[in-house]
């Protein structure tokens, strides 16, 4: 299987481009055509690891992971991601938390580092693992990669823009791991990956990848928990399912998109922003303007300048089956509450904004079947969630393992060029 970039500039296998990231154009690789799956191919399937390589087999043929995509997802998926019905009978939530980091980015996190370990060869130099990320992706990253031999890790996250907790998560592996807390934002960070990857020079003394949504190697393992829900409901005699997703970068909702285009029974989609609305105003005008972001109480989404757009843009910018809102903190707050009330169950701050596009569409008289996307355990965010419940939420054991751990993070400057400072001489 090929894929090409985004930019035309650029053709390479699969496996290629888990090693190299960004494509060499800068534009980023989507599937060279798109592959189609019938519900029959997963007959046998229901556990995440089984349906993630019936996905993964065709991407990986003719390369030399062809004959280990079911070993890469058992080792990398070891866990459910469940589809639970709510109260109504109607309402669902696609609990994507129930793995080591807590949020669904250990999911495509995982495969990748099963991935590039199988293909790293003896004798050469460790490849640095680069990730920017707004609040999950690093803790996930690091995790996956952590005293995974080769490998180096630099995690770069904004100092003043991610949770307590998230950030103690993303600074406690140490080993082959390095944080860097960020003076500026996401876009800061994100910008400043990107710029290394540009590097000519950086990239010829500091092998380098990329762990961020970028990667397509963390989007196409992402599509298996999509496939997992829609056959799960299918199976259970439900309607076709429709999912609100929670959206900053724009990956999790891609692999949504990606995979309805290969055939599986999902509906429509929503893609559901906080305050940084840069997704809705381009659905609304079709123009793509990229502005700063704005810090949120759904922190992981502060994302001004969303990097997948590039690959909606590609292939799906008319695609009338996508919705898209934007949900600001006043609302947010609003509906983690009111979430807990109607289902007794509580939600993060992300959650809720996909939470409140579904209020919205049952106000306006949609009986349909909605899945709504937890992409976080909501213990991430206790000093948002906890005071709008009024309670304290018990920490799941695959927190507090990490939680109890000492953390340390690095101070570091929003330039490009003070990170290529720091991998040269790392």
């Amino acid at each position: 299987m090929k894929v090409v970039s985004t930019r035309g500039g650029d053709r390479c296998s699969v496996v290629e481009a888990l090693s190299r990231g960004l494509a060499r154009d800068g534009g980023l690789y989507v599937p060279e055509h798109w592959l189609l799956f019938r519900t029959d191919d997963f007959a046998k399937c229901d556990a995440l690891a089984d349906i993630a390589a019936v996905l993964l087999r065709p991407f990986l043929a003719d390369s030399p992971l062809a004959d280990a995509a079911a070993d890469i997802c058992a080792e990398a998926l070891n866990f459910d991601t469940p589809l639970v019905t709510l109260p109504d009978g109607r309402t669902h939530l696609l609990e994507l938390f129930h793995d080591p980091t807590g949020a669904f980015k250990d999911v495509g996190a995982r495969v990748l580092a099963a991935c590039l370990s199988r293909l790293r060869l003896a004798d050469t130099p460790d490849l640095t693992v680069l990730v920017a990320t707004s609040g999950d992706t690093g803790s996930a990253v690091a995790g996956a990669f952590h005293r995974r031999p080769g490998f180096k890790v630099a995690v770069l996250f904004p100092d003043r823009g991610v949770s307590p907790r998230q950030k103690h998560l993303l600074s406690c592996f140490g080993d082959n791991v390095t944080s860097y807390a960020v003076d500026g934002t996401f876009d800061d960070c994100q910008a400043m990956v990107k710029a290394a990857f540009a590097n000519v020079g950086l990239q010829a003394a500091v092998p380098l990848t990329s762990a961020n949504s970028i990667s397509i190697g963390r989007l196409l393992p992402q599509m298996a928990y999509y496939a997992q829900a829609a056959l799960r409901h299918m199976r259970r005699g439900g309607a076709i399912l429709n999912v609100a997703i929670p959206s900053g970068n724009l990956g999790n909702a891609l692999a949504a998109i990606w995979i309805r285009a290969m055939g599986l029974p999902i509906g429509e989609i929503a893609i559901v922003s906080n305050a940084n609305r840069v997704l809705p105003d381009f659905f609304e005008t079709g123009i793509y303007t990229p502005r700063p972001s704005v810090p949120t109480i759904a922190n992981a989404m502060d994302v001004g300048a969303p990097s997948n757009l590039e690959r909606l843009r590609a292939g799906f910018a008319d695609a009338g089956h996508l919705h898209t809102q934007s949900v600001d903190d006043a609302t947010i707050r609003q509906r983690v509450p009111a979430f807990l009330a109607e289902f007794d169950t509580v939600i993060c701050p992300h959650t809720a904004t996909a939470a409140e596009f579904v209020a919205g569409r049952r106000a306006a008289g949609d009986l349909r079947d909605w899945a709504i996307v937890a992409t976080a355990h909501p213990a991430k965010f206790e000093s948002v969630v906890e005071p709008l419940i009024g309670r304290p939420l018990p920490v799941p054991d695959v927190l507090a393992r990490w939680l109890a751990v000492p953390a340390h993070a690095l101070p570091l400057a929003a330039q490009p060029e003070a990170l290529a400072t720091v991998l040269r001489t790392d």
